[in-house]
Parts: structure tokens; sequence; C-alpha cells
């Protein structure tokens, strides 16, 4: 996948970034299915070699976490991207509606609980980040019962702030913080509904809420970018993919996810003189 230049996709750290002008529709050369499922191969062995390292080191660990509109494919990317890895070794986690006891504790509490320990990789399927998207566009705040002096004009402004000092705090003890916004079209959505709709092996994932939210496509967009610019950081960048087309996007997110992986500069335990002993005292004790 050496074609791919990731970099092309990380979001600025600047706070300067216009979704609308990124193109959902993927600049792939003219890929074929048959060569993604043979990159998708690849990069699969890849990613499970460097799992079985990651694990082994177990100095680090890795938070991957997945925003995006409905039908954007977050589900089917960490399918097949994390496909052939450990299962052992990853978990993931789906965040629906705050439960009470959640609303009880501060807002980034069930999501901390959940961070990956090291030589672990955490998958984050919607993630704190909806704090300051569905929380923000829908207007729940009210049911986080916060007290009246923190309901401001700055609630939002200090929940970036937390967001990037609770990521850099995790940086900062080698768990490493890797981010995807799916980007597709509204007119992509409707397609992938329309789809859900038609197909009767599909009509399980259709939700009546999807169209709710779906009117508010325009109020999303806003918070989408303006969450990308706020919390896009040098220890915790955002990468904005291309989804339009999941085939590619599904290639990018993986070779993201295997860069990161090969800076941590991860490696096996070197074994210490009494350990080495012990195998060779193995391996003489098994000879026939």
């Amino acid at each position: 996948m050496d074609w791919i230049d990731t970099k092309a996709y990380r979001v600025p750290t600047n706070g300067r970034f216009n979704l609308s002008t990124q193109d959902p529709k993927p600049k792939d050369n003219g890929l074929s299915k048959l060569q993604a499922e043979q990159w998708n191969r690849e990069g699969v062995k890849h990613l499970a070699e460097l799992q079985n390292v990651l694990y082994a080191d177990g100095r680090h660990g890795l938070l991957i976490l997945f925003q995006a509109t409905d039908a954007a494919g977050k589900d089917s990317t960490i399918k097949h991207v994390m496909s052939g890895v450990n299962p052992q070794g990853v978990k993931v986690y789906s965040f629906k509606q705050p439960s009470l006891e959640e609303l009880s504790h501060n807002w980034l509490w069930r999501y901390s609980s959940r961070v990956p320990a090291r030589g672990f990789i955490g998958i984050f399927n919607r993630s704190y980040y909806e704090e300051v998207l569905v929380v923000k566009v829908r207007d729940l705040v009210g049911q986080q019962r916060l007290p009246p002096n923190l309901l401001g004009d700055d609630l939002w402004k200090w929940r970036y702030e937390d967001i990037n000092a609770f990521e850099r705090h995790l940086t900062n003890n080698g768990i490493r913080v890797v981010k995807f916004f799916l980007n597709i079209s509204k007119k992509e959505q409707r397609r992938r509904f329309l789809r859900r709709l038609n197909q009767s092996s599909r009509n399980w994932k259709f939700s009546s809420s999807d169209l709710r939210e779906r009117e508010s496509w325009d109020e999303y967009q806003k918070a989408f970018e303006k969450m990308l610019c706020k919390t896009s950081t040098v220890h915790a960048p955002w990468h904005c993919i291309p989804m339009d087309q999941k085939r590619f996007g599904r290639l990018v997110v993986m070779k993201v996810i295997i860069e990161t992986l090969e800076t941590m500069n991860l490696s096996y335990p070197t074994l210490t003189a009494q350990q080495r002993a012990a195998i060779d005292a193995a391996h003489q004790s098994m000879n026939p």
C-alpha cells in the first residue's frame, strides 16, 4: 500500500479545516475490487504480526476511534480491517445512549474505564466525541444534570479542552490515540439507507432514528467540522477518510493503523541469561 499517502488525509493541527472542501469520493486511481481484496489480505496479515509484537512488548497500547454519520461504514471497516487480529488482544466498544448510572458520573467516565491496557488494542465505535456531536446538535446537555453555572457559552470550549487534555494524558502514558472521521456524502447516505430498506438481509440495520438524524445533516456537518478543528492535535491527529467507496477508505484506515504501530518501535522482550538457560535446559530435557 505504498501508493497511499496517509498524510493527505490527516486533519491539520492548526485549527483550520473546512469539511465541505473534502471530497467523500476517493481519488483511488481506479482501484478494482480484486486489487482492494489483495491489498486488504496483505494488510491484515501485517497488522496481525504487529499486534503480536505489541502484546509481547507490553509497553504500549492503541486506542482507535471511529466517528461518522449513520451508514458511513464504521462497523464494516472495523470488521474488515481487524479481521486477522487475535480477538484476545482487541476489544471493541459501541457506545449507545448513556444509562442513568453513567449520567450520574462525569461525561468522560464511561469512556475512560474502557481505555485499553498496555499490550492491547481498543476500538471505540463512536466515542466521547458524541459529547460534542449528538449532545450538542440535539441539545441533550440538560440530561447530564450539570450545575446551572456550568451551562454557559463556554461549555463546548471546555469539552474540547478536556478531550485534548485526556488524549495527551493517554499519549504520555504509552497509549496512542488514532482517530478516524469517515466522510460520506448525503447522496451516498441516501443510497445506503435505501439498500437497507430494499434488501431483506439488511432490514435489521434500519432505524427510524437514522432518518431523524439525517434531517439535521447540516447541523451535524458543522459539529463535525468544529470537532475536527478543535481536537486534531500533534499527539492525536484526526484522519478524514473518504468513504463513498468503502474498499478504498478501509485501506487508508488500515495503513494509518499499521504506520502508527510501526512508529512505536515495538520489539519482543530481550531474554535474560537465566531465561535463556531455562530454554536450553528445556531443549535438552525434550531430546530423545
